[in-house]
């Protein structure tokens, strides 16, 4: 059965939060803001925050580094991606990923699903996996923020939940590189 296993340690993440957007400062940024909220209140680490233009180069600018920070585990960016010309985040991000991780965008959708009904269709909500960093794209709203959050990442990214979960495989990501960016963590 799935949940929280309290005999096992909790293992703060580090985790950068990446805002699209023309428009938003950080101190309009309520989506960003609801994910720093969630993933402290949760016991995680703010590693880094930023917000960057609807641009492929800037997103792909901002996640190539955090990307290739050993302090960053986790980047869960918000915004950017519906269907309009300026929503370039999944184009930015997708080819930035050596694993995909389709299951995240069925269950973001299944939960979306149940608040939105069909509307959901309308996000490119992805995940994928980058020099052992974690890569989460979401959409804009503070509602797909928390649905993402609540419903998939608190216990993905939480070392207690069980049966298995994304902490848990870190050690292995980049097993294949031969480079072990997690060795002495």
């Amino acid at each position: 059965m799935a949940g929280i296993d309290e005999s096992r340690p909790f293992v703060p993440m580090k985790i950068a939060i990446l805002t699209v957007s023309d428009t938003r400062t950080l101190a309009e940024d309520r989506s960003g803001q609801t994910l720093v909220d969630r993933l402290e209140k949760a016991g995680h680490l703010l590693a880094d925050r930023a917000i960057v233009k609807d641009e492929v180069d800037a997103i792909q600018a901002q996640a190539k580094a955090w990307i290739a920070n050993p302090d960053i585990d986790v980047i869960i960016s918000t915004g950017g991606t519906g269907f309009t010309g300026r929503d370039v985040t999944p184009e930015a991000m997708m080819p930035l990923f050596e694993k995909t991780m389709d299951g995240f965008s069925s269950i973001f959708h299944m939960q979306s699903y149940e608040k939105i009904g069909t509307s959901t269709i309308q996000s490119r909500a992805t995940g994928g996996v980058a020099n052992a960093t974690y890569i989460f794209v979401i959409p804009g709203s503070t509602g797909a923020c928390k649905d993402a959050w609540d419903g998939i990442l608190i216990n993905q990214l939480d070392y207690r939940y069980m049966p298995c979960n994304f902490v848990e495989m870190m050690p292995r990501l980049d097993e294949h590189l031969k480079r072990g960016k997690l060795q002495g963590k």
